[in-house]
């Protein structure tokens, strides 16, 4: 059996089991999704998605229905689509029209939270009494509850999905803030919270050409699962990947010694870091992420860029992109915000 995610543009995701042989939509219906279709065909379009992830094949697919400049860019109809592989599908309607549920709730306890500076902390969460792998697409988000109180807030997963549901956050630590006075002062091991999850839009996609990860602070936790994914199954990835990686301080760093073993199991990898305030003994690169772009970093202008992280941060990045040949190119962009 295939996993495949259904993703829907209200930021909702949910995974259905697919038979080999069997169509996504017809697996969707036996798990309680009703995708909307008309004709079960190939003709009418209605049940459209795009696969952004996986092999698959479709049986039959009209001319009027999807054109072929559609398909080369992975349209499906999932009335007609036969998976060979876990897949992602996305669509462009809200998941409400599919199903009234909402992303999960679960349990969970804090296992360690390890405070790296007065702005970065790493949580982790044993989430093991939920029967069953809790499913998500690397990059995406959870609401987590701030224990001991009714507020949640969203964080980014900071590895791959795991059979025992052992879950990590990069938390951005503020002066003041719901979540970091938690953090700082009162968080031990045991502490319970639940989780709703999974959110969000932004994901690894289908890799066919040279990647770019920019990622800003703590903003590094939805490439740190990109990467635990990647790293996986090597074989997935056969296109160089660049990860760049900007925060204020050297003791804003985190997970070096994780990123450098990506270098050794992924042979196309490779990082540069750089902070805005040098300190004593920093012998690396001092200013802000675009200064270490170089333009042999981006193949011509046929990329994938993937960017995480405060929001003035995405917008340089954006805007540097913006100012180059870039339009074969496709960038994704996750914007968050202090809280």
């Amino acid at each position: 059996m295939y996993k495949v995610a259904l993703n829907f543009a209200d930021g909702r995701t949910h995974f259905i089991g697919v038979n080999a042989g069997e169509t996504v939509l017809d697996a969707a219906l036996r798990q309680g999704m009703t995708i909307p279709v008309d004709c079960r065909e190939g003709v009418c379009a209605t049940c459209k998605g795009t696969c952004q992830s996986g092999n698959y094949q479709l049986e039959y697919v009209d001319e009027d229905a999807l054109t072929e400049a559609e398909l080369e860019k992975g349209a499906v109809l999932t009335c007609q689509m036969r998976v060979a592989s876990d897949c992602a599908v996305r669509f462009d309607f809200d998941s409400t029209l599919c199903t009234s549920a909402g992303p999960e709730v679960i349990d969970a306890t804090v296992k360690a939270v390890e405070i790296v500076s007065e702005s970065t902390a790493i949580v982790h969460i044993d989430a093991g009494s939920r029967p069953g792998q809790l499913d998500f697409l690397p990059g995406q988000y959870a609401h987590v509850q701030v224990p001991g109180t009714d507020e949640w807030r969203s964080y980014s997963f900071a590895c791959k999905p795991n059979e025992n549901n052992q879950l990590q956050f990069l938390i951005r630590l503020l002066s003041q803030g719901v979540m970091s006075d938690y953090l700082r002062d009162r968080a031990k091991p045991g502490d319970k919270l639940r989780l709703k999850a999974p959110l969000g839009a932004f994901y690894l996609h289908k890799v066919t050409r040279p990647l770019i990860l920019v990622a800003g602070g703590t903003g590094l936790a939805a490439f740190l699962g990109m990467l635990d994914e990647m790293a996986a199954d090597p074989a997935r990835c056969t296109q160089p990947v660049t990860l760049f990686y900007g925060v204020t301080q050297v003791v804003d760093l985190c997970e070096m010694e994780r990123i450098q073993k990506y270098a050794e199991q992924l042979p196309n990898f490779s990082y540069r870091s750089i902070v805005m305030k040098a300190s004593e003994g920093w012998q690396g690169p001092v200013g802000v992420v675009t200064d270490l772009f170089e333009e042999h970093h981006f193949n011509g202008g046929e990329v994938d860029a993937y960017l995480c992280g405060p929001p003035p941060m995405v917008d340089a990045v954006k805007g540097w992109l913006d100012q180059r040949q870039m339009g074969n190119s496709d960038v994704y962009y996750e914007k968050f915000s202090a809280s």
